[in-house]
């Protein structure tokens, strides 16, 4: 009954949450080119064809706000997650239109951090399995602040291809909302609240996902990435803070191994090439699977489907063992795509290449870069 009640009360601020936010964003593409927030393309980082205004962010910060105002009644963390949530989503705002130094946006970054410890919203265990609680002490603060910088970074470093950073986070705001539903004791407890500021989460990011998915309409900038690695962050903190749960801080971890994983590469990548680690490319995953011929929705669902089965996972070692099965659902319809898209390109490559003189019809010798690209799916270890 704990379960059916939390679902029910999930919904309400999750269509709030999508309808403002659809209401919002056609106001949001308006307001963009007029204060000079908008992306051009480029070869650095920006491979997209045409002009995008890029300040989706504040559609999704102000659906946020709406539903956790009018359902949030029972979260005592809520004004300052909102409050420190709309000041990061403001500034990142002036970044979209005026391009801050690097070094003014990490004060933006780290602050968000310090302002969450100021306010109570902290990282002050750590429970380990055979209940090892390990107090931080001093610890406590350096620990939130990386938590709360690297959910911005990361989120950021994945807002690179159409609709890959909203669908990620709307799958890990999912995960985390089955992980406090698994650990509701009584309505409107803590997990209670987790619930609703979660569900909120996946609404915003659907209803952007309206006018992000492939072709995208708008960006949601560093607006609305930052506002996304500050909500996702503040979200997992309050949902361990004060209660002692073994391994919850790695449902969320794991649900973001992706795109956390990607982000210490381009880190490393920066620091062997020698230039700052907040220099732009085209080189994070989403463009190196876009370079290997995946359409933009094509490398959207990747990260959907990759992030929903690392969500499975941290959910089964959190107890929820009957999600594996779903886990695996998800493996096989992953790899029946693989083979399906490399049946559909490889058939349309035979009918594209052209037939040699002298060559009978069905033993087709194929030349150029038809030939070439038949060997690579021949053999595709060959890749790199």
């Amino acid at each position: 009954m704990i379960g059916e009640s939390a679902w029910l009360s999930a919904l309400p601020p999750f269509l709030l949450a999508a309808a403002v936010c659809i209401v919002a964003v056609p106001l949001s593409m308006r307001l963009a080119p007029r204060v000079g927030a908008v992306a051009h393309p480029d070869d650095e980082r920006h491979l997209h064809a045409a002009p995008t205004p890029r300040l989706g962010g504040l559609a999704m910060l102000l659906g946020y706000i709406v539903a956790v105002v009018v359902f949030g009644g029972q979260i005592q963390s809520r004004w300052p997650i909102l409050a420190v949530a709309g000041v990061v989503t403001l500034v990142m705002a002036i970044d979209d239109i005026v391009d801050l130094i690097w070094w003014q946006k990490l004060i933006v970054v780290v602050g968000a951090g310090v302002a969450f410890y100021l306010l109570g919203i902290s990282i002050t265990s750590v429970d380990l399995p055979g209940g090892h609680l390990i107090q931080l002490g001093l610890l406590a603060l350096p620990v939130t602040v990386l938590w709360v910088a690297g959910m911005q970074v990361s989120i950021n470093f994945m807002d690179g291809a159409d609709g890959v950073a909203a669908g990620v986070v709307a799958i890990v705001a999912l995960v985390a909302m089955l992980a406090a539903i698994n650990r509701i004791i009584v309505p409107g407890d803590l997990q209670s609240g987790v619930v609703i500021l979660s569900a909120a989460l996946m609404g915003v990011c659907l209803g952007f996902l309206v006018f992000n998915l492939p072709p995208a309409r708008t960006f949601m900038g560093d607006t609305g990435s930052h506002f996304l690695g500050v909500i996702l962050a503040a979200i997992t903190i309050v949902g361990i803070a004060k209660v002692s749960v073994g391994l919850s801080i790695l449902v969320p971890l794991i649900a973001l191994a992706l795109p956390i994983s990607d982000t210490a590469w381009a880190i490393v990548r920066r620091g062997r090439a020698g230039v700052s680690p907040t220099t732009p490319d085209a080189r994070h995953l989403h463009h190196r699977l876009q370079a290997r011929g995946m359409t933009p929705m094509e490398t959207a669902l990747t990260f959907y489907f990759a992030t929903g089965v690392l969500g499975c996972v941290g959910l089964a070692i959190f107890g929820h063992r009957k999600i594996l099965d779903v886990g695996i659902a998800l493996c096989a319809l992953g790899v029946a795509a693989i083979f399906w898209r490399n049946h559909r390109r490889l058939q349309r490559l035979r009918r594209e290449a052209p037939v040699l003189p002298g060559e009978p019809d069905g033993g087709v010798e194929v030349a150029g870069h038809h030939g070439a690209a038949l060997e690579s799916l021949r053999h595709p270890r060959d890749l790199d």
